[in-house]
């Protein structure tokens, strides 16, 4: 397969472009997984011991607020620290892979299960971890649009 790379200034940064001919339509899925085993990786620290771990994006459920480090939690259940604030954290955590739901987290929108009206015109979000977050009223909108 020959490979020609092309830099596209309508494609938002951190999007790529992938266009083959029809008839390699059926090599489509390994050319994403590839892609995707390939993708940066975050560094987390680990609080037992503070030492960094590498972790795929791809693995992170929610990352909650906690001062001024986040709380990282991954689809396994483990949990990391990331050393940055949330507002910093949601650059490189951005839509349509991850979603903010409130004023203290962002989750994981491959990683949402279920989601159901909660009290209060509010919405409540079950994660394949089985954790449960809040989206907020001022977040729906923002919600509904990545994710219905």
């Amino acid at each position: 397969m020959k490979f020609i790379f092309e830099a596209d200034e309508a494609l938002a940064p951190g999007t790529a472009k992938v266009v083959t001919h029809p008839e390699e339509r059926s090599r489509w899925t390994p050319i994403r997984q590839a892609l995707q085993q390939a993708e940066e990786k975050v560094g987390l620290i680990n609080a037992a011991n503070d030492r960094v771990v590498q972790v795929s994006p791809t693995q992170i459920a929610a990352i909650v607020s906690e001062d001024r480090m986040c709380g990282v939690t991954l689809i396994t259940g483990e949990r990391y620290l990331l050393n940055k604030r949330l507002k910093a954290a949601e650059e490189d955590f951005a839509p349509p892979r991850f979603l903010r739901i409130n004023n203290t987290t962002i989750v994981g929108a491959a990683h949402i299960q279920a989601f159901s009206s909660a009290a209060h015109a509010r919405i409540e979000v079950s994660l394949t971890d089985g954790s449960r977050h809040t989206v907020s009223r001022f977040y729906i909108q923002q919600f509904r649009r990545n994710f219905t």
